[in-house]
């Protein structure tokens, strides 16, 4: 399964940061890691730097199934570790109905 991580300009998407959300990405979507081809993390600062506020971080996770559509979620938090966690939740639930709905056939 590969990962790929990416920040806009107002998140600072270094290399530490990277690897730090690889790796829990990875831990979190182990037992789903040979259906998956790739998971692709898209960081956001809704507001940019000049307007601080509560859940202006925005993760979207993007997981490509084997044979399946891709499947989308995002979270907004008020941080990057809160927005990353929330939407980490969303897409296991989402994994397990989509496999579980597989393996119903």
């Amino acid at each position: 399964m590969q990962i790929q991580v990416n920040t806009d300009h107002n998140i600072d998407g270094h290399e530490r940061m990277s690897q730090f959300v690889s790796t829990t990405i990875a831990d979190s979507l182990k037992r789903f890691e040979s259906k998956l081809t790739r998971v692709e993390v898209h960081f956001h600062d809704e507001n940019g730097h000049a307007k601080p506020g509560n859940d202006d971080k925005r993760c979207v996770i993007e997981a490509r199934p084997k044979g399946l559509k891709p499947i989308t979620v995002k979270d907004d938090a008020g941080s990057v570790d809160g927005a990353l966690g929330g939407a980490l939740q969303k897409m296991e639930r989402a994994l397990e109905r989509a496999f579980g709905k597989l393996d119903a056939r």
